[in-house]
């Protein structure tokens, strides 16, 4: 059974860092691509990075030239590097593959103060 488990999120100041991790048990890792989501309050869940089976990178316009993904298919692990945090980027955190169609982990929630 797939399981994804998201971690690093936290409380943090307006243009600070985090970088969250997801951990992919149970899926097939290597050949697959993957992507972060976030949802914040009232709003519905957004794509916010995806990264292809080849390391090619896509991100939404709002976190372009702040956030980046990266992966690690020995460790079947796929993390998003976030700087210069906006309170705009408070939401919940989460990753799947790009359709979504895993089963959601818990996500991560990143909090980011004026």
């Amino acid at each position: 059974q797939v399981q994804l488990v998201e971690s690093g999120g936290g409380l943090v100041q307006a243009g600070g860092s985090l970088t969250l991790s997801c951990a992919a048990s149970g899926s097939i890792f290597a050949p697959s691509a993957w992507s972060w989501y976030r949802q914040a309050p009232e709003k519905q869940r957004e794509l916010v990075a995806t990264i292809s089976p080849g390391g090619a990178r896509n991100y939404a316009d709002s976190v372009k030239a702040r956030f980046s993904i990266s992966r690690d298919n020995a460790k079947a692990t796929v993390n998003l590097q976030m700087n210069n945090l906006k309170p705009e980027d408070t939401a919940v955190y989460f990753c799947n593959h790009p359709n979504g169609r895993l089963p959601w982990g818990q996500g991560t929630q990143v909090t980011v103060s004026s």
